[in-house]
């Protein structure tokens, strides 16, 4: 039988932006629960929702202080059980989005490590210096700066993968594992359907920290050498194997996310990568802009959709969550093209082989921020790395136009549901800067066009379903001679889908011959050339 997550796509809430119920400028679970006929009008399967725990507020929630527990700028647990109760009678399973790699400084446990106690801090990773002053390895964090914090009281350095308040957790510790075994169980008696892991490859740590060439501590420690099996004892111990789940794997390889997904290995369900997402980056550098490079773009989804596929294992398939700028401001065009492009990107990710994930307001085409002041941003790692470029030596203007097109509060704007004040997110104000293009781009505007792109991405959700040549066909990438134009083949029991994208803003020649049905297309008609920004699927049977 097909499984379940195979044939669904996933909508991801960031929930501080979705849908604020109360005025006070903040989304939360209420207006979640507001919008669920929305969210089931998109046919979509399962929710994944950004935490919502206890928090500081540090890293937007990914630094917790209380797994049981939720932010009461979110609600109440009477609220998220309301809400699992409701997903579940129109059909949607909620996945929730477990923080395991880290804490908040602000937990119980830090707490009580920081006071000396041997036994929470072996629930950290605390390491003498090198010599005095000096931490036990010159490893960077992934908000820049250093990895390792000191702790005077105790003498001690502790790491720090991303913000030095998210102190690394100890899996090499079993009785970690066992706490972070009874918050799974915890959510799942409560009727969670599935689980997201944040940073999830970066938890076991090397057996000796030592000085590498890249200085990076996420790639001293992705892919550790205990991941695999801490991965599959998470997920006997607690049940969950036959339920949605899905890891984000940091800098991972093919061989690491066939294990992590391979039905044979008894671990996830799938895996996020990234490395689609990092053609844009010069030299590696995420805070350096250069052009895409779309022959990078067409070998990298070779590779990791055929590889992938060859050895059994299941990719989630994406281009926006809540740490990437926005597609159609990134690879597509904000202007004259702007609902082709949208609909171009969106054909291509879901006739992939893979479960696709919509992140709110794509479905919608919304854009970057375009934000022109640093006071507007507020993501700790865009201020952090606005204060790191102008200290290399950018000016403030060309500083802030690396974080218009990097920056992760361009896709952390509130949701964009009417033209009316505020968008119809909140009735008072919002906690981050709405875009201006709100007035036209909007769920009521989008609900009144039949070809906008909202319509567009329903019937999208909808052929995953009905087709399960896309939902488990093999996949097989075709070279087109134009690094503009990717084009792939899906087959299964004699039925072939060939899915062309130009990602080029002018015509181009046609690359392969398109015999069958049109399955979908973001033109109303056939052509001898493709289009600006043109996506079709053809069906042969």
């Amino acid at each position: 039988m097909l499984d379940k997550y195979k044939s669904s796509v996933v909508y991801q809430i960031y929930v501080k932006s979705f849908c604020d119920s109360n005025g006070d400028g903040i989304g939360d679970l209420n207006g979640i629960r507001s919008k669920l006929q929305y969210i089931k009008s998109l046919g979509v399967k399962y929710i994944w929702l950004t935490p919502f725990f206890c928090s500081p507020m540090i890293d937007n929630g990914y630094d917790v202080s209380d797994y049981r527990n939720i932010n009461p700028m979110f609600g109440t647990m009477a609220d998220c059980e309301a809400l699992i109760r409701e997903a579940d009678d129109i059909g949607i399973g909620l996945m929730f989005d477990m923080v395991f790699n880290h804490t908040s400084d602000e937990h119980e446990w830090f707490k009580k490590a920081l006071t000396g106690d041997p036994e929470y801090m072996d629930y950290y990773i605390f390491r003498d210096g090198r010599e005095e002053g000096k931490p036990p390895v010159d490893w960077t964090a992934s908000f820049g700066g250093p990895a390792w914090d000191y702790v005077p009281s105790l003498n001690k350095w502790y790491l720090h993968q991303f913000d030095p308040k998210q102190p690394d957790l100890n899996w090499e510790n079993p009785k970690v594992r066992e706490e972070l075994k009874n918050v799974i169980r915890f959510w799942k008696n409560k009727g969670v359907k599935g689980f997201r892991f944040d940073v999830l490859n970066l938890i076991s740590k090397p057996e000796s920290f030592t000085n590498q060439p890249s200085g990076s501590a996420t790639r001293c420690c992705k892919d550790g050498r205990h991941v695999h099996e801490f991965i599959k004892e998470l997920v006997a111990d607690t049940g969950i194997a036959d339920m949605i789940t899905v890891g984000e794997m940091a800098s991972t390889t093919i061989d690491n996310v066939i294990r992590y997904s391979s039905p044979a290995s008894n671990e996830l369900s799938m895996c996020f990568s990234f490395h689609h997402l990092k053609v844009d980056y010069l030299n590696g550098d995420k805070f350096a802009l250069m052009p895409p490079d779309m022959n990078m773009l067409h070998d990298v989804f070779r590779d990791w959709q055929e590889k992938v596929a060859d050895g059994g294992g299941w990719n989630a398939v994406f281009w926006c969550n809540h740490d990437q700028p926005r597609i159609v401001s990134r690879f597509g065009d904000e202007g004259q093209y702007w609902k082709q492009s949208a609909k171009m990107l969106g054909t291509f990710v879901h006739l992939l082989r893979g479960t696709p994930y919509i992140y709110q307001g794509e479905e919608l085409g919304m854009t970057n921020g375009h934000y022109t002041g640093i006071k507007q941003y507020d993501d700790v790692e865009a201020i952090n790395y606005y204060n790191i470029l102008l200290k290399r030596g950018s000016t403030e203007s060309e500083a802030l136009n690396v974080l218009a097109n990097r920056a992760r509060d361009n896709s952390r704007t509130p949701m964009q549901w009417n033209d009316g004040k505020f968008a119809g997110f909140s009735s008072s104000g919002a906690w981050l800067d709405i875009p201006e293009n709100y007035k036209s781009i909007n769920v009521e505007a989008e609900e009144r066009d039949n070809d906008s792109i909202l319509n567009y991405y329903r019937k999208l959700v909808i052929l995953r379903g009905q087709f399960r040549i896309i939902a488990d066909g093999a996949v097989k990438f075709i070279d087109t001679g134009n690094a503009k134009v990717l084009a792939y083949e899906r087959t299964l029991d004699g039925e072939r889908l060939v899915v062309v994208c130009s990602f080029s803003g002018k015509e181009e020649n046609l690359p392969v011959m398109l015999e069958g049905d049109v399955l979908i297309g973001n033109y109303p008609d056939r052509a001898e050339v493709l289009r600006p920004y043109e996506a079709v699927a053809v069906i042969k049977y």
